[in-house]
């Protein structure tokens, strides 16, 4: 029987379109790290919504009522490079917000250790990064979720 994890991922769009991302390492600090959207895994009892605001106030120190509603969700298996489990449950929110520097004052112990830098990035500024990135369609789930959002 495969491991599971659902997971809430957040696309955390500002006015110019560019959206927070962390580089960050997975389950071994042996693997080189990648960047990833803000979001974790739904706690029991939570659904993905709920979860989404949670971990955004978390992992970002940012505080919302909603994530709107999910644009994408992704059920299958993942890199078990950087996960220790073998499929998972993604759903993809995304969310508009004023440029804001990210605070780690309630991440997890572990987030404080893994997560190494943060940075704002364009979709296509992530698309013609040399570093990894997952999962491998990030940009285009940038550009899907910003499509989703009024215009700023």
């Amino acid at each position: 029987m495969a491991t599971e994890r659902s997971t809430a991922r957040l696309i955390v769009a500002d006015r110019d379109d560019r959206v927070l991302l962390f580089l960050t390492f997975g389950e071994d600090h042996a693997v080189a790290p990648r960047w990833i959207t803000p979001g974790g895994g739904v706690d029991p009892g939570e659904d993905f919504p709920a979860a989404g605001v949670r971990e955004l106030r978390e992992e970002t120190g940012l505080v919302v009522d909603s994530v709107g509603p999910q644009f994408h969700r992704v059920d299958g298996p993942v890199d078990t490079k950087w996960h220790p489990y073998e499929f998972g449950r993604w759903a993809w929110f995304a969310i508009r917000t004023d440029h804001f520097d990210p605070d780690d004052a309630q991440r997890m112990p572990d987030e404080l250790v893994d997560i190494v830098d943060t940075r704002w990035f364009t979709a296509d500024e992530l698309a013609a990064a040399a570093e990894e990135y997952e999962p491998l369609d990030l940009p285009d789930l940038i550009r899907r979720g910003i499509a989703t959002l009024p215009p700023a």
